[in-house]
């Protein structure tokens, strides 16, 4: 799901369960939210309080967690692309071919890590290019060294190019989002009844309204 979507409607249910509270406040008969029933409200939504600013902090430190990793991946791939390119480089003009398609690949990786498109083909081709490192491995392989720094080059290029594969799958595994979706339902869920509890017992004023408003955005 799309992430402005999510922020949207977390949103709009927070603020909802702040509208819900102000209007039991309204209709709800006086005894209902005398300062007793008030205490008892308020021990109960700090315990649902409590709970949620655990789990949104273990959502943030996963988010962190997850976000670091696949930076931490797409720099050693690049890293090894460079590499790679200068080892073939260094093999000499037979390796030309090898470092075309080595291009090749380096562009389908940046508009598939950083290009936000829907193009369903193209993104299918893209997902599909396991098969074109593949297809540079086989060039690799097939080229005839000369000499033993040829060989050196040539195993260099191998072993540099199965990382490359391994950091490539890594970060299409990676690039699904952390947080399960009935994990973020809960967290809402939890949300709206804490705010459902302060429309209920805020006074009737543009202030109170607007303060909820603002805690309803920033959440």
């Amino acid at each position: 799901m799309n992430d402005v979507l999510v922020t949207a409607l977390v949103s709009l249910v927070v603020m909802g369960g702040a509208l819900f509270g102000l209007f039991l406040n309204r209709v709800l008969p006086p005894e209902h939210i005398r300062d007793d029933t008030r205490n008892i409200v308020n021990i109960a939504v700090g315990v649902i309080a409590t709970l949620a600013a655990l789990v949104l902090g273990l959502m943030v430190a996963s988010a962190k967690a997850s976000f670091d990793q696949r930076s931490e991946e797409i720099k050693q791939s690049a890293a090894r692309i460079v590499l790679l390119d200068r080892a073939l480089g260094q093999y000499g003009p037979e390796a030309k071919d090898a470092r075309v398609q080595l291009h090749d690949l380096a562009k389908r990786n940046l508009i598939l890590n950083w290009v936000e498109t829907k193009d369903a083909a193209l993104l299918d081709g893209l997902h599909a290019e396991g098969a074109g490192i593949e297809q540079f491995q086989t060039t690799v392989r097939n080229l005839k060294p000369a000499d033993d720094a040829q060989k050196w080059l040539q195993s260099r290029a191998l072993t540099l190019s199965a990382e490359l594969e391994q950091s490539r799958w890594l970060l299409l595994e990676s690039s699904t989002s952390s947080i399960q979706r009935p994990f973020l339902i809960v967290l809402v869920l939890w949300l709206a009844v804490i705010f459902a509890s302060l429309g209920l017992f805020a006074p009737r004023n543009r202030t109170a309204v607007s303060v909820i408003v603002v805690c309803a955005l920033s959440v």
